[in-house]
């Protein structure tokens, strides 16, 4: 019986000591602890009204044992340490949730949702902040999110995580990775380092200043010899970067695996910047052709998942991967090399992504940025719809959003005057979670679809 388990049976009980008093019985399973005499056993009737009593003290104490179990272990009372179960599959999301997916467009083709969770005003200060360069106190404002009512949302975790990936930030970043694996019971997403903007006025007119639009190679279906008409038009381009989509690749052959890697060894030799899509998608499929110590699929598929690897610049994952390969074909690996220029990775995009090539948008943009909201303008004026590519936006200051929001609306609208038809389809993807809150608080999600990155 638990907290009773010391009240033992009547056989169990020793022996009455010699002149010792009586125990009195217990009487009535309502009170039940009250003396009264004990009666002889000799009927069958007297005997099961005593069992009968029996069961009914045994239910009793039971009873009471639960409640003095509830008040030692109330729930309630220890709420404050107790951590909320993740959402199961299939259940009501939070309102945040909304927030996340049809706001923010997580999820690709979701329709517009006017959602004001609890967190919505410490995510538009925060938006506000970050824009106008004010690192520390936007990470003050979504840290407090974090201890209060709305810990559960996840909006402040991403926001949090791209504020510390946009400022170089990792340990920070690695340590609210854990505590969000933990409170949500998912994966913790990883750091990746190629997402913080350059530093130095050096850096900025390599790379991070580049906008314009962005030579694109679509790999889908099997990855096979074919894909070098695909890749040859990228490698042909002159533009300084070029994107790379990987997210509907189902399969390779050792023959499309030579084929991408020589194009991608060829764009990091040259210096070209990467943006790849699905990288990690790519990766998936790789794995299962590999086996230590077996041979049958050629070496081309484990030198194009450590050239994946060294393009993202994983160290460490590289370096497990080449003791495998070594171990397997008996040869020395290829050596770790931090690329020049990290790939940018992004995550696999839905079943809608939007083929062909992408306007792309610089690491930072401030101030009204004419120059740049011409050049969109012209990349608009000979394309039906309009794809920003946001995969390198660390940061729009809030005039510049303003801007950009007042010339896609133009945009959008001269489409329709024009055509006499439906508005101009434009859309945004890949914008980290602090550009989207802020561009959304703006209002440019009337008017353009905001498809944020995934954790």
């Amino acid at each position: 019986m638990g907290l009773f388990s010391f009240l033992k049976k009547k056989n169990d009980a020793p022996e009455a000591r010699a002149g010792a008093r009586p125990r009195p019985a217990l009487a009535d399973p309502v009170s039940v602890f009250a003396p009264t005499t004990r009666m002889p056993l000799d009927t069958e009737a007297e005997r099961e009204r005593q069992r009968e009593i029996a069961r009914a003290t045994a239910a009793k104490i039971d009873e009471i044992e639960l409640e003095m179990a509830n008040d030692i272990f109330d729930d309630h009372a220890w709420a404050g340490n107790r951590r909320a179960p993740a959402v199961a599959a299939g259940a009501p999301s939070a309102p945040l949730l909304d927030l996340n997916t049809a706001d923010l467009l997580v999820e690709e083709g979701m329709p517009d949702t006017a959602i004001a969770p609890s967190s919505a005003p410490a995510v538009e200060e925060a938006a506000i902040l970050y824009a106008n360069g004010q690192f520390d106190a936007a990470e003050a404002a979504l840290r407090a999110c974090l201890v209060g009512a709305c810990r559960n949302e996840r909006q402040p975790w991403w926001m949090l995580f791209d504020l510390y990936q946009a400022s170089g930030r990792e340990p920070e970043f690695e340590s609210i990775a854990i505590d969000y694996a933990s409170h949500f019971e998912t994966s913790p997403p990883a750091y990746s380092p190629a997402f913080a903007p350059s530093t130095g006025q050096a850096a900025q007119a390599a790379g991070q200043a580049f906008a314009g639009v962005t030579p694109t190679a679509s790999l889908s279906g099997q990855l096979d010899a074919t894909a070098g008409a695909q890749l040859a038009r990228v490698l042909a381009s002159s533009m300084p970067l070029v994107r790379l989509e990987f997210s509907t690749i189902a399969s390779a052959t050792p023959e499309g695996c030579a084929v991408l890697l020589q194009a991608l060894q060829t764009l990091r030799r040259a210096g070209r910047e990467l943006v790849v899509a699905g990288a990690d998608h790519l990766i998936a499929v790789l794995r299962p052709m590999l086996a230590i110590g077996d041979r049958g699929a050629g070496e081309a598929p484990w030198l194009l998942l450590l050239e994946l690897l060294l393009l993202m610049n994983r160290e460490k994952d590289f370096e497990e991967t080449a003791m495998d390969y070594c171990v397997t074909f008996e040869l020395s690996p290829p050596s770790f090399e931090a690329p020049a220029r990290a790939a940018v990775s992004v995550g696999a995009s839905g079943p809608n992504t939007v083929t062909g090539d992408r306007f792309l948008l610089p690491g930072v943009i401030e101030g009204a940025g004419t120059a740049l909201l011409d050049a969109i303008s012209a990349y608009a004026g000979q394309h039906a719809s309009l794809v920003l590519d946001c995969s390198r936006l660390a940061r729009i200051d809030y005039t510049a959003a303003n801007a950009l929001g007042a010339r896609l609306r133009q945009l959008a609208d001269n489409q329709g005057e024009s055509e006499g038809a439906e508005k101009r389809s434009i859309e945004l993807r890949d914008l980290n979670h602090l550009v989207a809150a802020l561009l959304r608080l703006l209002g440019v999600g009337e008017h353009a679809r905001l498809y944020a990155h995934k954790y």
